[in-house]
């Protein structure tokens, strides 16, 4: 079969690990079950994976991708969970001591075929496109943990969103608007600012402007670029939740701001089967639908990763597979 995968790490240049090629066909365990991919969406996390973090050297080669959609040997539309765990290890799979996605134990969603677990597969609704379908399992479902269940918010909340136009902020801005939350982005480049207000955000600030007023939430994926800013916007005994650090893991604590002001700062990391069939529902019920930057073919994967490095995509970058592939 095609797929991309990560042949190699390099830090300083991610992009020289990649190779698309052949690769053999996945053979399912037990339990699990092929699923000829229709659609699979990048993300940052496939890119951190070319830059050796989080996987071990001895996995390489392994395919790239955490999110697909496609059809089962029976012709049954599906979405594919990324995150893979044994089952029952803890009420929380994402919590599981054994708990990984895709494309960090096992061989991820790039390709023409890929093998999960029968529990991770979820219908697929009819309204949806495999493009939409392929948007929700890791970008679309982390917003929905962020907003929902780690941060807890409710309508008529105020949620900062920082780095407007990646795939969990345009998905967080689209949910959390459905959910009458008050939605604010902040993106060092103004075009991007624009669109986050044209797709729903209410107001749209430079990286690091002070905002008007504090807001109770606020979303963080960014990092150290933005750490400062997100601890001085939150209110007293306000949230910030930590998904990703796309500029570096390490800021300054600045913990004073930390316990003083009684902040919470809380991690999530992906989501359950079940927060993902709610994600699926409250698309269904809402017409809320992903914003797709565009859809490219898995054979032009190494110009789709290229895109995704240099950062110029607005909503998510999806790879496609023709229905005869």
């Amino acid at each position: 079969m095609l797929a991309a995968t990560a042949a190699r790490t390099s830090a300083e240049d991610p992009l020289s690990g990649l190779e698309l090629g052949e690769h053999p066909d996945p053979e399912p365990p037990p339990g699990w079950e092929v699923v000829r991919v229709r659609a699979a969406s990048l993300n940052h996390h496939d890119l951190w994976t070319l830059r050796g973090v989080g996987i071990d050297r001895d996995r390489l080669p392994i395919v790239l991708g955490c999110d697909a959609a496609g059809l089962t040997a029976e012709g049954r539309e599906v979405i594919v969970h990324a995150v893979i765990s044994t089952p029952g290890a803890a009420e929380d799979e994402t919590l599981a001591p054994d708990s990984s996605i895709l494309s960090e134990r096992y061989d991820g969603t790039h390709a023409e075929l890929v093998a999960v677990p029968q529990r991770n597969l979820l219908d697929k609704p009819p309204a949806l496109s495999f493009a939409e379908a392929a948007c929700l399992p890791t970008a679309w479902l982390t917003a929905y943990r962020m907003l929902f269940t780690k941060g807890e918010l409710r309508a008529g909340r105020t949620v900062l969103i920082q780095g407007a136009g990646g795939g969990v902020a345009t998905a967080a801005i689209l949910l959390g608007r459905a959910a009458g939350l008050r939605i604010w982005v902040a993106s060092r480049d103004p075009a991007k600012g624009e669109r986050a207000v044209e797709l729903g955000a209410h107001a749209a600030f430079e990286a690091g402007e002070r905002l008007p007023e504090r807001v109770d939430c606020v979303l963080e994926t960014v990092g150290e670029a933005t750490w400062r800013h997100s601890l001085r916007s939150v209110v007293q005994g306000g949230t910030i939740v930590v998904a990703g650090a796309t500029s570096g893991f390490d800021p300054p604590a600045e913990l004073q701001h930390v316990f003083f002001r009684q902040l919470r700062v809380v991690g999530a990391t992906m989501g359950t089967r079940s927060e993902l069939a709610h994600l699926v529902t409250m698309l269904s019920t809402t017409g809320v639908r992903p914003v797709v930057d565009s859809t490219i073919p898995l054979s032009l994967a190494l110009d789709a990763y290229a895109r995704l490095a240099q950062g110029d995509n607005f909503g998510k970058l999806v790879l496609t597979v023709d229905a005869d592939g």
